[in-house]
Formats: C-alpha cells, structure tokens, sequence
C-alpha cells in the first residue's frame, strides 16, 4: 500500500512539473496585440480626411492613428476615437487654432443637403486664457464649412468651460456670409445648454457665473446636423437634459439689413470693427463640407493661452491643450425632417 501511495505521489509532481514547465514556455511567447484603429470604432472614416494639431495631414484614415493625436481609449466599458490637440502647433491657412478634425472629403450645397451627427464628452478643454475672450477655454466639436467664397462656416458647435468651473456650455454659432468685402463679418450665437459665446469674464481672470444646467467635462452628449432642402435641423440631446432643436435657414438670411443684427453682435464686435449685413440669399448655392473632431480654440494671440514656445509635450503636460472624445457618429445623406 505505501509503495502505491509513494509512486502516486511521484507521478503527481511530475504532472505537476510538467504543466509548470508548460506555463514556463508558454510565458516566453510574446503574445500578438491587436491594435484598434479609430475606423474600427467608428467606420465612417473613408469618408473623412485629417489635419492634425503638428501638422500632419492624412487622407486615408482607415487603419490609421498617430498617438497624442488621433487614436482609440476604452474607458472600461467603451472604445472612444480620441481627438487632441495641442494650443499651438500647425493649423491651416485659415486659422490661427490648431485642430485634429476630420474635414468631409464629398462636398454638397445647401439645397441638396447632408447629415452629421456626433456622440461624444470633452474630456479637457486649456486651462490657460484671458476670460475676456470669447473664444478662450473652449473646443469646436462639429462644423459645416464653406468652401468658396470667403469660406465662411454656417455652423459651429461650441464646448467651452472657464477654470474652476464644473459645469461647461453647449453653443452654436452662425457666421453671416456678407454680400462683397467680408471685413465685416460675424458670429451671431445661440445657447443649448449654458451660455452663449457673448457669456465672457469682467476681467483676464473674472469668469461670469457658472452655468446651472450646462455639461461638464466628460459628460456625454450628442448632436444631429440635418440639412435639408436648405434648412439646417439641430437637435442636441444628453441624458439628464432636456433635448433642444432648433431651426435655421442657409438660403435666405436673417440678418439682411443692418436693423436685423442682433445686439449681442453689436455688443461683441463694435469695439473691434464695424459689422455686416449678410446677402440676402446666405448660403444659397455655395459649396460646403461638413467638419467634426477638435478644433481647439486657444492659441497664444487672440485668447492670450499659454503655449511653452510650441512644445507640444509641455503644453500637454501643462493643461495647454483639448482633448473629445467620439464614441458614435455618422455622415451622409439628408432626412427629411421628423422621418429618420
């Protein structure tokens, strides 16, 4: 019985030793790991070409990231496309803002229309700016842009959130499309949650009062752009808030004569420069793309953000950057409206 017991006892530690010898050399593998693109989460992406907060530009982003930039973040239960970009960096002719933002590769004209929405949270917005600035501590999430013209943008979709703040604001901005010299040129906005651009601090480091039903950071919300047959259908949305639509024509103006701009435009740009009326017809026939990703605001002249001389890596380190993320999104055609 004891010799039993004694070879039992023998043939165990070999299984034993065996199976630890196994996991040995299984351990010595390197195991393959799967890279997730951000076409892979949301795969819209043939549609779309990028610029990148350093300057790069990609117009094949199916199996493409570059990290700090353009890449993939699970938060544990969601894969998100991250955009981030930096205060300064190299941005396009137009602008003086770096972006990582997709730009739409077809182009459309109002009357024929398209679609754009977006399910995302802003993760960070710069922490450095002069509060009397309205474009100061705040990222364009969604865009249509035009381009001919003076390749002005019907649409802009706001983020923005002051220091010290825990709720940020949800706003869109219409730029008029003036008929001849565009010098005079405006941005009228409207709230959906919180304030609106013309919402400013007293001073370089008074901020207004925060907003009580805004969104803050890393609070998920969605928008839906629908242009059709030339009038723009927005719908934002976000649990917890009430759901807000408006409606906007790109065919005929609203700001034709110069009794029909608004006091808040006169109240934001008169100390500048004198403003516009627009062309009675807006937008009507002009080529426009739609735009959706990171569009970062701050920049070290008009909103006076830090920018550690360009060093993108200490303007990360250092608050001096946006960052959204995408968790959904979709383009293309144009719905009719209340018929999605």
């Amino acid at each position: 019985m004891k010799k039993t017991v004694f070879v039992l006892v023998i043939f165990i530690a070999m299984v034993s030793c065996k199976v630890t010898t196994e996991k040995a050399v299984d351990a010595k593998i390197p195991i393959e790991k799967t890279v997730k693109y951000p076409s892979d989460v949301i795969p819209f992406m043939d549609k779309w070409k990028i610029l990148l907060g350093d300057g790069t530009q990609v117009e094949d982003l199916v199996n493409y990231q570059k990290e700090d930039f353009f890449y993939v973040e699970n938060d544990g239960s969601t894969d998100w496309v991250v955009y981030k970009t930096p205060n300064s960096g190299i941005t396009s002719r137009t602008s003086k803002n770096t972006r990582t933002e997709l730009g739409e590769k077809a182009h459309w004209i109002p009357e024929t229309g398209g679609k754009l929405t977006g399910t995302l949270k802003v993760q960070h917005v710069s922490t450095t700016g002069d509060a009397t600035k309205a474009s100061s501590y705040s990222v364009v999430i969604g865009q249509i842009h035009s381009d001919e013209g003076h390749e002005n943008e019907p649409l802009k979709i706001f983020y923005k959130k002051f220091p010290g703040h825990t709720k940020g604001s949800v706003f869109w901005n219409y730029e008029i499309n003036p008929e001849g010299d565009n010098s005079g040129r405006f941005d009228f906005s409207t709230a959906v949650w919180g304030h609106d651009f013309s919402v400013v601090g007293t001073s370089p480091t008074t901020y207004p009062e925060e907003p009580k039903f805004g969104i803050a950071l890393r609070e998920e919300f969605s928008y839906e752009v629908n242009v059709y047959k030339g009038i723009m259908y927005l719908t934002f949305t976000s649990e917890g808030h009430e759901t807000i639509t408006f409606t906007k024509s790109l065919i005929k103006s609203d700001f034709a004569t110069k009794e029909d701009i608004p006091q808040q435009v006169i109240d934001v740009y008169a100390s500048r420069r004198a403003v516009s009326p627009e062309r009675e017809s807006a937008y009507a026939g002009e080529i426009n793309y739609f735009k959706q990703g990171n569009y970062n605001q701050a920049n070290g002249e008009s909103t006076k953000s830090e920018t550690y001389g360009g060093d993108i890596a200490k303007q990360y380190e250092n608050g001096s950057y946006s960052e959204v993320w995408f968790r959904d999104a979709t383009v293309g055609e144009s719905t009719e409206p209340n018929k999605n």
